[in-house]
């Protein structure tokens, strides 16, 4: 670990940090820490910034509840400003937003972000507006019955084109079936976020056993 005495503050005694969703890998803000509030965040565990124009520290949530779990700091390459990954307790924004950046100033025409948690909001918005003509809208429609069957469907699917070892295949059908998955996620109200903690609390389950094996 790097010696926190290695971090170059400015002229003020601060470092930018960039707050980043250890779930949804969003941005959620930039703050700023000097050296006594980094040291209370890591002691704490929870993130405590420099405000420049009340001239005092804050622990965020303190006033709100939205507390920030702090998961890793990291330096860059020149040691002067911090990356904070976070587990959030509720928006990052005093606006009441999940992100602070939510304004947007450029669109690239031929580039496009993919990201799950957008793929899931498009599908919660289908299911709210049931647009006509949508595939996911007629899924919707039909009830869990109908996407419980296209799961399967698609489960199928995946085996067979594995089984016959055909990788862009097994692409395609995972695919498919990450898209249903999703879509029955949607129906029951489960989030992205449910599945990450999920699979977060077998890592590390995963990794105690493992290191009970190492000492035996």
């Amino acid at each position: 670990m790097l010696d926190i005495e290695k971090l170059k503050f400015d002229k003020d005694g601060l470092i930018p940090c960039v707050v980043v969703d250890s779930i949804s890998k969003k941005v959620l803000t930039v703050a700023y820490m000097n050296k006594e509030s980094l040291k209370i965040s890591m002691e704490k565990g929870l993130t405590c910034f420099y405000s420049r124009s009340r001239k005092e520290l804050w622990l965020k949530g303190e006033t709100s509840g939205n507390y920030q779990h702090i998961v890793s700091i990291t330096a860059d390459c020149d040691y002067d400003a911090l990356t904070v990954v976070v587990e959030k307790d509720g928006p990052a924004c005093h606006k009441g937003t999940d992100s602070c950046f939510t304004e947007p100033v450029y669109q690239s025409e031929d580039m496009h972000e993919f990201t799950l948690e957008g793929l899931y909001d498009l599908l919660v918005g289908r299911k709210k507006d049931k647009p006509e003509g949508s595939y996911t809208t007629y899924l919707f429609e039909k009830g869990t019955d109908k996407i419980l069957k296209k799961v399967g469907e698609e489960c199928t699917e995946v085996i067979i084109a594995g089984k016959a070892d055909d990788k862009k295949e097994t692409i395609y059908e995972i695919a498919d079936l990450a898209y249903h998955v999703m879509v029955l996620m949607v129906q029951m109200g489960i989030s992205v976020e449910d599945i990450h903690r999920e699979l977060a609390s077998r890592h590390i389950i995963d990794h105690k056993v493992k290191q009970e094996k190492m000492t035996q």
